[in-house]
């Protein structure tokens, strides 16, 4: 690592401050940032994003993709956190905390949305960002797009039954706009811009443009920081003990979850480049989905929707605190595959 990345928690923090001064002190320009969106994305914050998975598909020798599935396990371990535990323990901290343990700090109206905004959270597995913990711990580019993408179908088709069993709902609106559009911007576009470079430049240019970039991939991870916290400002100045109840059993169910995949890998003889993107996903959210479902179901300045928001806020600092543990803890693990 070099000496930026080595400091990445520090830059990090100093982007959240930023993000929240800048916010308060001037909020037009983060408004109409905000409003700069289509089916619940924000293209600055996709435009990011991308920015950062970009350098990541440069990386991926295509022709190893085919290997992928003679490794299975991680992919299995993915999908058994991601759906059959993950939204199970999330509503299940939800409702402790909200229903028993801050049931005498919140009317039980504002602990109900707060619990559907938390399950939404459970129920919506990351597709972006973990391309680049994935990068960050070393993981093997190709098996995370293949955990990635195996994930996204399994979306489709089990998003809305869970959302509809632990919300109690008869119908479930799901923004399949959003779902299909964040698709295409975080995995399908990155990849197939990857491809055409990979095809297009030798291998030596091919390196010297994943240097040229990777100060830009860093730089976007701060960028979407800062803009994250500018947006929501207001709400973290405004309502710090909201923010702090919600953000509590977020953070247990995040560490709790990453320990367990974490430690189901390591028991599994899983490599560390496939362990901790493994448990990278299994842990993350995929944020833009809950806000948007917490929206349509309970409105924009719901408890739910806020719920949401909290688990953007948490997830970027919490997250880089699990690369740092996944880094650490490399040499625990069988050796790298090719």
């Amino acid at each position: 690592m070099g000496t930026f990345e080595r400091y990445l928690s520090l830059w990090v923090a100093i982007a959240i401050a930023v993000g929240v001064v800048a916010g308060n002190a001037y909020p037009t320009p983060f408004t109409v940032i905000a409003d700069l969106e289509f089916a619940h994305v924000n293209l600055v914050i996709a435009a990011l994003i991308w920015l950062m998975i970009y350098p990541m598909m440069l990386h991926i020798d295509f022709a190893s993709l085919r290997n992928v599935g003679k490794r299975p396990r991680g992919l299995a371990l993915t999908l058994v956190v991601n759906w059959l535990i993950k939204p199970f323990s999330m509503a299940a901290i939800a409702t402790l905390f909200f229903d028993y343990l801050f049931a005498d700090l919140v009317d039980p109206q504002t602990a109900s949305e707060y619990i559907a905004g938390m399950i939404l959270l459970g129920v919506a597995p990351c597709t972006a960002m973990v391309f680049v913990w994935s990068q960050l711990t070393d993981g093997d580019p190709a098996y995370t797009l293949v955990q990635v993408s195996l994930n996204d179908i399994v979306m489709v088709l089990l998003f809305a039954p869970l959302c509809a069993l632990l919300l109690g709902l008869n119908a479930i609106v799901i923004p399949w706009q959003t779902l299909l559009l964040s698709s295409a911007l975080y995995v399908l576009l990155p990849l197939l811009a990857g491809l055409a470079t990979r095809r297009a430049l030798s291998e030596a240019s091919l390196q010297r443009l994943t240097r040229q970039l990777k100060p830009w991939s860093m730089a976007g991870l701060l960028a979407t920081v800062a803009l994250l916290f500018g947006f929501q400002a207001d709400v973290i100045i405004s309502r710090p003990l909201n923010i702090a109840l919600i953000a509590l059993p977020l953070i247990l169910q995040t560490y709790g979850i990453f320990a367990l995949a974490y430690f189901a890998a390591w028991r599994m003889g899983l490599p560390h480049n496939i362990a901790a993107p493994a448990s990278m996903i299994a842990t993350s959210n995929f944020f833009e989905l809950a806000v948007a479902v917490a929206i349509s179901l309970f409105g924009l300045h719901s408890a739910a929707a806020l719920a949401t928001v909290v688990g953007v806020l948490v997830e970027v600092p919490v997250m880089l605190s699990l690369v740092a543990f996944a880094n650490r803890s490399r040499t625990a693990f069988p050796l790298y595959t090719s």
